[in-house]
């Protein structure tokens, strides 16, 4: 008879436990942002402005790696949806 012993759980559960608690920190408004779509510089400090307030909210979880891949994404998202919001405001400035 073999006997196993499995580790790690209360780790895992710590960092489910924490993930959860990010995540909620996240759900929801995170920054108003304002930016002006012709200026390229405006359009950065927006996303800056942006990723730093999904750092502060998520600031007491580094070091967990469901949150910082989580993190990463929102980032991704959020700076596509501006560039994207940008570029349809410039179209529509163009059409006008």
């Amino acid at each position: 008879m073999f006997d196993i012993k499995i580790t790690g759980l209360d780790q895992l559960q710590r960092k489910l436990d924490e993930a959860s608690q990010a995540f909620q920190a996240l759900d929801g408004e995170i920054d108003t942002l304002s930016f002006n779509p012709n200026d390229p510089a405006s359009i950065d400090h927006a996303v800056h402005e942006m990723e730093a307030a999904i750092d502060s909210k998520a600031a007491p979880y580094n070091g967990n790696s469901l949150v910082e891949s989580v993190v990463q994404e929102l980032k991704e998202r959020y700076r596509s949806a501006i560039l994207e919001r940008a570029a349809a405001a410039r179209l529509k400035g163009d059409q006008q």
